[in-house]
């Protein structure tokens, strides 16, 4: 009868050694290297291999489509993407447009333009709360809601559609693309730096035009002063302006500086001129005598600072002028005649207001 063994405890070191065994991924045989591998978990391995390639490569796309969509929205709110808005859903008098008429044979060549082959820039406008203000494009805009009225394809046009409202920047942007696209005549460049100090936009008739003729030169600008002169003291008997030339509006200019603005008033009221020719006989007759402004032809030293408030033409007649210097304000009535009481309350009232 064979002796039983008598079984003893493996002590620590014993079961590391069983435990690394049982640890130990099993080969095939002595000269495989290749450990063998469950398939589920080979096939695990692998999908997570994929998986973590397509993370990165998912993170990419993202990365790249988020950058897309920062400068889509940053163009977006700087008006430079082109959006198709309603034609009729566009305020034309937004803004005092500086043209003063439209030649008609022009307009149809941009229709028929626009319809063979499309609009190649488009019109600019600025947000408002009912919809949208333009800012440039007035003719654009015409020439789509004409062949909007028989072809749907042009109830929507292109446009870029500016944040800002109806600043300085849009009195800007349309007086240059006008320069640029057609020749504003004298007295519309001088119209539309009043009628954008009346709204406010600029402080002055001065402001105005240094702001919206800034690439013009010192002459060209100074030009734009005296039609601007011609525009507010004679603007609403005029009926041919735009044929007023360089000479002749300069010519009027210094007349109005030096107090003829009655006497020109005075020819124009009532008379109806059918053309500008006729217009202009009436103007050069009530000049004869008229007593011009002198010049100063000095020369030299500092220019003085003046700061010209914009000029009020009285209802009956007559300019009120000032201008704000270094040492003081000067305020001067041209083309009325007071007496000197009149002129006495005139100054008390001045005492008391500033005291």
């Amino acid at each position: 009868m064979a002796k039983r063994r008598r079984l003893v405890a493996p002590d620590a070191s014993t079961l590391q050694e069983l435990e690394a065994g049982f640890t130990a991924k099993p080969s095939l045989g002595p000269l495989e290297t290749k450990s063998v591998v469950p398939p589920i978990a080979q096939v695990a391995g692998e999908a997570a291999a994929l998986s973590g390639m397509a993370t990165v490569t998912d993170r990419v796309a993202l990365a790249r489509d988020q950058g897309d969509a920062n400068r889509w929205r940053q163009a977006e709110q700087a008006g430079l993407l082109v959006q198709l808005i309603p034609s009729d859903g566009v305020d034309q008098d937004f803004i005092r447009r500086d043209r003063l008429g439209e030649d008609a044979e022009a307009m149809a060549e941009l229709v028929t333009s626009i319809r063979l082959h499309g609009l190649k820039l488009p019109i600019e406008v600025a947000q408002t709360d009912a919809g949208y203000g333009l800012i440039s494009g007035f003719r654009r805009l015409l020439a789509f809601r004409e062949l909007a009225a028989t072809d749907p394809r042009f109830a929507e046009i292109p446009a870029f559609v500016r944040s800002a409202a109806a600043g300085e920047m849009a009195y800007v942007s349309m007086v240059e693309e006008n320069e640029i696209r057609a020749n504003l005549s004298h007295y519309e460049r001088g119209r539309i730096a009043v009628l954008a100090a009346g709204q406010g936009v600029f402080p002055s008739v001065e402001a105005a035009v240094d702001k919206l003729f800034a690439a013009a030169s010192k002459a060209k600008r100074s030009k734009v002063r005296s039609f601007a002169v011609v525009h507010e003291a004679l603007g609403d008997l005029l009926r041919f302006p735009t044929a007023l030339t360089e000479k002749s509006g300069l010519h009027l200019a210094s007349a109005l500086r030096g107090g003829a603005q009655a006497q020109l008033r005075a020819a124009l009221d009532g008379a109806e001129a059918k053309d500008a020719k006729g217009e202009w006989t009436l103007l050069h007759h009530a000049l004869q005598g008229a007593i011009e402004a002198p010049r100063d032809t000095s020369r030299g030293g500092r220019p003085q600072q003046i700061t010209r408030i914009p000029e009020r033409v009285l209802p009956k007649g007559g300019v009120l002028r000032a201008e704000v210097t270094a040492d003081g304000l000067r305020i001067e009535l041209k083309g009325r005649v007071l007496n000197p009481d009149t002129a006495e309350r005139i100054l008390q009232l001045i005492a008391r207001q500033i005291g």
